[in-house]
């Protein structure tokens, strides 16, 4: 692997597998993934919630598919996160959506394979431009895990999460017709699956980051005020591991620009 940015906030966060354990129904609210049994396992997860991205994904990828979706998530976090060069950014996406599609054709029930294969894909989609991913149909791969997802898991927030910007995206990109008529898109249901994201878990800043943006993405200036409140109540948060520190930085440099 190529050398990774180091997470900005080192030393923030002191997770070991103890600690994990002990917080991972907080940690995990937003992707609902399983307790593991296995300590390495725990191990990996806990360099990703200190930050070591990298590291967590080596880690996992030495326990083979058990450690994937640790490996997996690392990626797409560090991909969305952290990685300043485009082309790498992608290039990590899409070795995540393949090592997801890999793990989907031996474990169709494990949810989250679904989850993180539709998550590269749609951050890969955004970053080639979501009108060309839609043409190499990609998005309809999107949609189809995220349901796939919400089928076996209807409390997943961060699959509703997911889908809302796939519906707000996919309007934006494409128009109001164009959208529901080629790719079952509609604005309403977006909205709807962010306000029951954050009826799940009303602490993710992610899910207000992302109610946020598809406001301004669909209803433009009217919704300013709504989107700005957002921002304010992720940038206030109080992070629990180094992914929602980066959201928390994230909200703060939105409501700066």
């Amino acid at each position: 692997m190529a050398r990774w940015t180091a997470f900005p906030f080192d030393g923030e966060f002191d997770f070991d597998a103890a600690r994990v354990k002990k917080k991972w129904a907080k940690l995990h609210a937003g992707d609902l993934e399983p307790l593991p049994q296995d300590p390495k396992l725990l191990d990996a997860w806990a360099l990703f919630h200190n930050g070591e991205f990298h590291k967590a994904c080596s880690a996992g990828l030495k326990l083979g598919r058990v450690g994937v979706n640790v490996a997996n998530k690392a990626t797409c976090m560090y991909a969305t996160y952290l990685e300043k060069h485009e082309e790498r950014r992608l290039e990590l996406l899409l070795e995540a959506a393949k090592r997801a599609d890999y793990q989907v054709d031996h474990e169709p029930d494990n949810f989250n394979a679904h989850y993180w294969r539709a998550y590269a894909l749609g951050r890969y989609s955004q970053g080639i431009s979501v009108a060309k991913a839609l043409a190499q149909g990609i998005g309809t791969k999107v949609k189809n895990d995220l349901e796939t997802v919400l089928k076996s898991k209807p409390d997943h927030p961060d699959a509703h999460i997911a889908l809302g910007t796939f519906h707000a995206e996919v309007i934006d990109k494409v128009g109001t017709l164009i959208g529901a008529m080629a790719y079952g898109a509609h604005r309403d249901t977006g909205m709807r699956l962010f306000t029951q994201a954050l009826q799940l878990h009303a602490q993710s800043a992610t899910g207000m980051i992302e109610y946020a943006r598809a406001m301004m993405m669909l209803d433009g200036e009217k919704m300013l005020k709504e989107a700005t409140n957002l921002y304010q109540l992720a940038a206030q948060a109080n992070p629990l591991d180094a992914l929602e520190r980066l959201d928390v930085e994230l909200a703060r440099t939105e409501l700066s620009d």
